[in-house]
């Protein structure tokens, strides 16, 4: 798992017994987690009791690199092993990465839950419905003597339950134009698939 450098940075200090002790690591990391899952939990780590004593800065540097890790070691689907590499890395006892991989196996899928539930999701195309109108004159021209295409997509939005609906109307040519453009779009995403 690649991590910026200031993250690894951050999260050495929190694997360091001199900015973090040993005694209140588990609450420091229990709150950590919670402070991912829970918004209403964030900004916990300022009522841990013994860590207000220390540089207040990196004590608050030491928990964002750690929630850093957290979530982007739940984003990747990472396991145990290449979780244990990186803490290895940044210098952490084997007691302290013990405790990390417990505590992230126990949240693991309630992170990546909420991770899912996270950003914008475009609308999925479930059902077309469409109806062909000619027109012979309208109110301003005696003789019209035009097609009009009136579409309507229904849509599955991510988060609710009923349908939603696009409608729009066009010509022959712009309906044509579109149809071209999605079959172009499956072609780039077959050609995606098969490389």
């Amino acid at each position: 798992m690649e991590l910026p450098q200031s993250t690894l940075d951050a999260l050495t200090l929190a694997g360091d017994s001199v900015h973090v002790p040993d005694a209140l690591f588990p609450n420091f990391l229990e709150v950590a987690f919670r402070g991912v899952i829970n918004s209403s939990d964030r900004n916990a780590i300022e009522g841990v009791k013994g860590l207000s004593k220390k540089d207040h800065t990196t004590v608050k540097e030491a928990y964002s690199g750690l929630v850093s890790m957290v979530i982007e070691a739940a984003k990747q689907d990472k396991d145990t092993e290449s979780l244990s590499s990186l803490l290895e890395d940044c210098k952490f006892p084997p007691e302290r990465i013990k405790q990390v991989l417990d505590v992230y196996q126990k949240n693991k899928a309630a992170l990546q839950i909420l991770l899912g539930s996270v950003g914008t999701t475009p609308a999925h195309i479930v059902d077309v419905d469409w109806r062909l109108d000619y027109y012979v004159k309208n109110n301003h021209l005696e003789r019209v003597n035009e097609a009009v295409y009136l579409i309507n997509l229904k849509t599955e939005v991510p988060g609710k339950t009923e349908l939603q609906e696009v409608q729009f109307s066009c010509s022959q040519e712009q309906l044509q134009d579109l149809v071209g453009k999605l079959k172009d779009a499956c072609k780039c995403l077959e050609r995606v698939s098969q490389s």
